[in-house]
């Protein structure tokens, strides 16, 4: 790779990447958020295109990042291409063209394959220059489920190509179970597994357990993780923050914040009921899931009824101890929470304490351009303090570096929502080191999240051969 010549200068881990992985067919950059794994393919696509190897690039990525290839493609790429994005119902539409018979990117949101005329479309285009494709899926645990329709479909795909690329920085953010599909869509022989269930049978020891009156197959633990490490390395790259970035230091502290007379009564009532659905075969697991979803809406100050109603705890503990924090801390200050209740009631409380201005959100009801303002009036604005938002929206895609806080007013079980949402703030561009605050109602529902959480990040150091970092 010695000839290639950079658009902007690499880090050294992204040309030890590209000089490892460049060349190859097949390849995984499992580099961490923020460590520059876009700027790495990109410069794979120019390399190959100048080598005539490729013309064309497809990359299939999350809904709230797709878009930003575009300005990624425009700093970083030595060959001006032509750039389509591809949307349901909308098809084609041109961003920037190129030179006539030049590179073309075509930029699709994973969630066009979920739809019979996306998969139908690329079908049609992979016939026509697959032979000259590189196919490329960025944030690949979105094809981690090895049942998922969109997942086959995407793998079937795959196999139309010349060269296909996965980047994640968190390939196991469930279990070990979580890679098959993901390599497999690079290639089936690279594990050596025709299926994900012969897979399963060499890392899982499976246990068959009652769950909502059926009876289903879980991992009771897992197993040759040494072995699966070691095949892991021959077809990709990874590195962390930690090793290649001098990046300031994240802190992490816990807040404990006790519920008031009216949730803790609530609570209690409502912890014996689900103990009692969760022990009953013939509950379903859907109707389980309810019950502990509302034993963290109360630790969040808020219940929704089985009509629908919504009941608001007055003087939410939850957020008088955000507000504190508030007066506590310097600079400016992201709020993760997991419900559309607690945004609204965040933004309004901070608005009228501190003024409009002040506080911008970004969650599921904004449109894209809404979400680009709110991020460069946090950002770049002196008066914008806060930005409010769920971490699922806002944890993909985001630069937002002018933080020095970041609370979690809730969290979710979800591991790679949380490190993504962590990473929005601790990424290149950071000057100060990071204080992230987890809002904890002790005895709860939310400790047993925060265990969950923990278990999850050992079980991927373990699976990658990596230390596990103390977290939380």
């Amino acid at each position: 790779m010695y000839q290639y010549k950079y658009k902007t200068n690499p880090y050294q881990h992204q040309r030890d990447a590209l000089n490892k992985g460049g060349l190859s067919k097949n390849y995984a950059y499992f580099m961490e958020m923020g460590t520059g794994k876009t700027k790495v393919v990109i410069d794979n696509v120019a390399y190959l295109y100048q080598q005539k190897e490729i013309k064309e690039v497809i990359v299939i990525a999350p809904n709230s990042v797709y878009r930003n290839w575009v300005q990624e493609i425009s700093d970083h790429s030595p060959v001006t291409p032509y750039i389509w994005c591809w949307k349901v119902n909308k098809e084609k539409e041109l961003i920037r063209a190129g030179k006539s018979n030049e590179l073309i990117y075509i930029l699709m949101n994973v969630e066009a394959l979920s739809h019979k005329s996306g998969q139908r479309w690329l079908h049609q285009r992979l016939n026509l220059n697959g032979k000259v494709s590189m196919m490329v899926i960025d944030e690949s645990t979105t094809i981690k489920s090895p049942v998922a329709l969109r997942t086959k479909a995407i793998c079937k795909l795959s196999t139309m190509v010349k060269y296909r690329r996965i980047l994640t920085g968190s390939p196991v953010t469930k279990s070990p179970l979580d890679l098959y599909t993901q390599c497999a869509f690079l290639s089936k022989a690279l594990l050596g597994f025709e299926s994900y269930y012969t897979f399963r049978a060499r890392y899982a020891v499976m246990q068959q357990i009652e769950l909502g009156g059926r009876q289903i197959l879980m991992p009771k633990y897992y197993t040759n993780l040494d072995e699966l490490e070691m095949k892991l390395k021959t077809f990709s790259f990874r590195v962390t923050k930690d090793q290649c970035l001098d990046l300031p230091p994240k802190i992490y502290m816990f807040r404990d914040v006790h519920l008031n007379l009216e949730q803790k009564n609530i609570y209690e009532t409502l912890r014996k009921k689900a103990r009692a659905i969760i022990a009953d075969d013939t509950v379903s697991f859907a109707n389980k899931l309810v019950e502990i979803l509302r034993l963290h809406q109360i630790c969040n100050g808020f219940l929704k009824t089985d009509t629908g109603q919504l009941h608001v705890f007055k003087n939410n503990p939850k957020l008088k101890e955000l507000l504190r924090i508030l007066e506590e801390v310097d600079g400016k200050c992201i709020i993760w929470a997991t419900y559309v209740h607690n945004i609204e009631s965040i933004k309004q409380t901070l608005g009228d304490l501190y003024g409009k201005d002040s506080v911008v959100s970004i969650y599921g009801k904004d449109s894209v351009e809404d979400r680009k303002l709110a991020v460069a009036s946090f950002q770049h604005n002196d008066r914008c303090r806060f930005l409010v938002g769920n971490p699922s929206t806002g944890g993909y895609g985001l630069t937002l570096t002018a933080a020095r806080n970041v609370i979690y007013f809730s969290n979710s079980y979800n591991l790679e929502v949380r490190k993504q949402s962590e990473d929005r703030a601790h990424r290149i561009g950071q000057k100060n080191k990071v204080s992230y605050i987890d809002l904890i109602v002790p005895d709860s529902i939310e400790m047993m999240i925060i265990s969950a959480l923990k278990r999850k990040v050992k079980l991927s150091a373990q699976t990658l051969g990596e230390e596990a970092k103390k977290w939380l």
